[in-house]
């Protein structure tokens, strides 16, 4: 899905010089037909498919570091030797043969790795078919699992990319088969049983999970991934028909359905309440976003970053009524606190999720304000819990955090644990969509007391710090996607010193 790479730059098969190729610069070429990104680090040349696995993203626009490469999109990272995913790609991408003939560096054959089978832990079952649930299972074939994994779904339908629910496909701008993660099929490929029969109840002592059918699935290893709920407001009138949250596939397919009804009202001036009224307006309805702060996002980006995203919302024709709650909705609108009926033929309910933690609560797992969990996302003995539900140590805190990325690289590290394997400290990373404007948020600042604003907002050419005492936080970048790489990186090294001279001053 997504975008290609084109074949330009040198053929590859027939080399380039060996000075040609310089330490952490990536050089994008070709061999055979496929276009290859040919890099050298730490003194060791190495040459892998140039095309992101997730999106298509341009790897050879991306940066080296950390013995991967880096896509600039949406942050996805592939080991340099072994063509290894990081999320939020799934699929690892090709590796080549590399020589050095007569002073040229040529690309040789493809490698096709095939890792010692692994057979412990023997049976694997995994509630939740969402992105942590499906990475954790891509990870552990990709890994040389060669045990039984099954993957318990809730939702009725084939895993999906969350994110573009309320982006792309929503606005009419991606087809469907650009939605599912994997398919039924795709995964049955891989030997993973998808089981559209949600879980009921676990046993951690009996290693049991029962199923509504009232089947019961035996285990060595289970993962927890059972994602979050959207809210809906208690309010008179939330259960008509015109009334959606917006989670799952069908939710967003009712509200595209119902766009060119009449009026929206959007309840919630929050990512995803922006996010559906971007979308919406890109099919031309006309929208109205209602919120009880007087800015919306301030409490997460700041006044003046918040104040920004508004402007660019009404540049494209969204309206906005701020300071203000709903009281009730009514078949032809919503009822403000004020008094005050704004018309409305569609409304999406954009308020926030909260984790599904009834499971986890009923076995008698660590539960606060989500699933406890150590550095390895272990809850108990041979119980782990990832994405949504997990709160996790994160540089002295316990952090619950809400990000489709950050549950992808939950899910590939807990495959790793499971097989005995240490995992890297992930860096949180989430990007937003705003019309033609995309925000990428690199790290966590549950609070901030200062957000520092270099370059110019209006030009779309900034980064935004984000320091809690002296310590930075968070980076916000719009339209620096190089930069917003190098923080993650600085961010996984820890390196202080590497992170404040990045984020020091205007940089393109």
């Amino acid at each position: 899905m997504g975008g290609t790479t084109e074949l330009t730059g040198p053929d590859l098969e027939a080399g380039v010089a060996e000075a040609d190729v310089r330490e952490g610069v990536p050089l994008l070429g070709h061999a055979r037909g496929e276009a290859i990104v040919i890099v050298r680090d730490q003194g060791r040349v190495h040459a892998v498919g140039a095309t992101c696995t997730h999106y298509g993203g341009p790897l050879a626009e991306g940066i080296v570091a950390g013995g991967g490469i880096r896509c600039p999109w949406h942050h996805a990272c592939f080991d340099l030797a072994t063509g290894t995913a990081h999320g939020p790609a799934l699929a690892a991408i090709a590796c080549y043969d590399v020589a050095l003939e007569g002073g040229k560096l040529r690309v040789g054959a493809k490698r096709e790795p095939l890792p010692a089978p692994i057979l412990t832990p023997a049976s694997v079952v995994i509630v939740g078919a969402g992105a942590a649930g499906v990475a954790c299972a891509e990870a552990l074939r990709a890994e040389g699992h060669a045990g039984m994994i099954t993957l318990v779904a809730g939702e009725g339908t084939d895993p999906v990319d969350r994110p573009n629910l309320s982006k792309d496909y929503l606005a009419g701008n991606a087809p469907e088969e650009w939605v599912y993660l994997r398919t039924t099929d795709q995964l049955a490929e891989r030997a993973i049983d998808l089981v559209q029969d949600p879980a009921t109840a676990i046993d951690p002592a009996e290693k049991t999970v029962t199923l509504r059918s009232g089947r019961e699935l035996s285990y060595d290893a289970l993962l927890l991934a059972t994602g979050a709920e959207a809210i809906r407001l208690p309010l008179p009138g939330a259960d008509l028909p015109h009334v959606h949250t917006l989670r799952s596939l069908s939710d967003s397919k009712a509200i595209a359905q119902q766009a060119s009804a009449g009026p929206v009202v959007v309840i919630g001036a929050s990512f995803i309440g922006l996010e559906a009224a971007a979308s919406l307006r890109a099919r031309d309805a006309d929208v109205t976003v209602v919120g009880p702060e007087s800015v919306p996002l301030a409490r997460v980006l700041g006044e003046t970053v918040g104040a920004f995203v508004k402007q660019v919302h009404e540049g494209k024709g969204v309206r906005f009524e701020l300071g203000r709650k709903p009281t009730a909705i009514t078949p032809d609108g919503v009822v403000l606190d004020d008094g005050r009926t704004l018309p409305a033929k569609l409304v999406v309910m954009g308020v926030g999720v909260r984790p599904r933690l009834d499971l986890a609560s009923a076995a008698g797992l660590p539960v606060d304000k989500g699933v406890l969990v150590d550095a390895q996302l272990r809850a108990a003995p041979g119980v782990w819990a990832a994405g949504d539900i997990a709160r996790f140590p994160w540089y002295g805190d316990l952090v619950r955090i809400e990000h489709w990325q950050v549950a992808v690289r939950h899910g590939q590290a807990v495959a790793r644990s499971m097989l005995g394997r240490t995992s890297r400290t992930d860096v949180p990373f989430f990007w937003s969509q705003h019309h033609d404007v995309t925000l990428g948020y690199v790290g966590h600042a549950e609070a901030f007391d200062h957000a520092e604003i270099h370059g110019d907002l209006e030009a779309r050419d900034a980064h935004v710090v984000y320091r809690q005492g002296a310590t930075i936080k968070a980076v916000v970048t719009i339209g620096r996607d190089t930069l917003a790489l190098e923080v993650e990186a600085a961010m996984e090294r820890g390196d202080v010193a590497a992170l404040a001279g990045l984020t020091a001053g205007a940089r393109a």
